[in-house]
């Protein structure tokens, strides 16, 4: 007797559960609609791929997500967009990732975010150990977070335990304080 894994149990029951309205097909839909299908058919093979396919989907779309929390460019900075993935396994061990680039024509750095990584999971430990924190670099405060200034001047945090926050580049450790401050620290905690 085949057993489906609960996973794909959920996302088939999902699928078998009629939409309102038509406009929210979309490919996402349509690969769950195909694992049903496949399922329904026997071919556990594609019903697996077909979920895969769409969970991949779910993850690039909740990454995107992520880079919204990116903050806009100070008054005088500029913002380039950086990559926002959702990353497989063998990428960190999974996750997602947003970035960006600011510059103000003098001067620049780059924040980054890296949300539901094992590593971060890993780096987490270490930020609620304050003597494993000061052996990282200077252990700081920022609006009550837990902030550290590497020897090259990096700001590393972690929110909620499984957000990293990395603000790095030549830019005046100022500058990176006010980026850190202009992040949506409540709003990270709640993605």
């Amino acid at each position: 007797m085949l057993r489906p894994v609960p996973f794909l149990l959920a996302a088939l029951l999902l699928c078998a559960a009629p939409l309102s309205s038509p406009a929210w097909a979309d490919e996402i839909e349509d690969s769950l609609q195909a694992a049903l299908d496949a399922y329904r058919d026997g071919d556990l093979a594609l019903a697996k791929e077909e979920l895969d396919y769409a969970g991949q989907m779910l993850s690039e779309k909740k990454a995107a997500g992520l880079a919204d929390f990116l903050p806009e460019p100070l008054s005088g900075w500029e913002r380039q967009d950086g990559d926002t993935q959702a990353m497989t396994a063998g990428m960190m061990g999974g996750g997602m990732s947003a970035s960006a680039s600011y510059s103000n024509g003098d001067t620049r750095l780059e924040i980054s975010l890296v949300a539901d990584s094992p590593m971060v999971g890993a780096l987490a430990a270490v930020f609620n150990n304050a003597a494993m924190m000061g052996q990282m670099g200077k252990l700081r405060r920022i609006d009550r977070q837990k902030v550290i200034e590497t020897e090259e001047g990096e700001l590393q945090a972690v929110i909620d335990n499984r957000i990293l926050v990395s603000i790095n580049g030549p830019a005046p450790v100022e500058d990176k304080e006010a980026y850190f401050k202009a992040l949506d620290i409540d709003g990270l905690e709640d993605f």
